[in-house]
């Protein structure tokens, strides 16, 4: 069992949101933390035990596994894992939403969202990503929490050939304080068990 979790909120309530990546850094905001404490007690209530907990770089994500563990005593210690970290937005970085639309239209954010295709300017290393979540899926027996972020979580998806719409309606993106959970079945195949969940 793979749970792939997204990171709190990092933006406060009214705050405009902007697309960031792995240039900007930012902690969880009180909400955001709120939400890393249920998914940990979402979590524990379920029984959840896992091998190896998996940590993109980034303060927001290392802050959400700490407070999910927390909940789950008897955890391995998080692993800080580069192949986790956040996308890089290239010149859409810490931009708002209107200003991405304007400078690279609404097919490319169509096609990033439904299919994982960088709009143009950003950097993603797509193949990289997805042999990385592949020799997961191949290696580790589980069960594994990862703790990482959007950009990077949907490669999940497209690397199990679970492409959203076909096994769920949210598409690739997981809301922040969301999760997922796939399953490998005893003859390696994966199944989409939950996407987009959010306790």
């Amino acid at each position: 069992m793979f749970v792939i979790v997204r990171h709190g909120n990092t933006f406060e309530r009214g705050e405009p949101p902007r697309r960031i990546g792995v240039r900007t850094d930012l902690p969880l905001t009180a909400a955001g933390h709120a939400q890393a404490e249920a998914l940990g007690a979402h979590f524990a209530a379920q029984g959840m035990a896992f091998a190896k907990v998996l940590v993109s770089p980034l303060a927001r994500t290392r802050q959400t596994a700490e407070a999910i563990l927390r909940h789950l005593p008897g955890s391995p210690s998080p692993l800080p894992c580069a192949w986790l970290r956040e996308i890089d937005h290239g010149p859409d970085e810490n931009a708002a939403e209107d200003a991405i639309l304007a400078r690279i239209g609404a097919e490319a954010l169509a096609a990033w969202d439904a299919q994982g295709v960088a709009p143009p300017g950003w950097e993603v290393d797509a193949e990289a990503r997805i042999a990385a979540w592949q020799a997961l899926f191949e290696e580790e027996k589980g069960p594994v929490l990862l703790v990482t972020s959007n950009g990077a979580a949907r490669f999940a998806l497209l690397a199990a050939g679970l492409v959203q719409g076909q096994e769920s309606p949210s598409g690739l993106k997981l809301p922040t304080g969301g999760y997922g959970v796939i399953h490998r079945g005893e003859r390696g195949g994966l199944t989409l068990a939950e996407w987009g969940v959010r306790p």
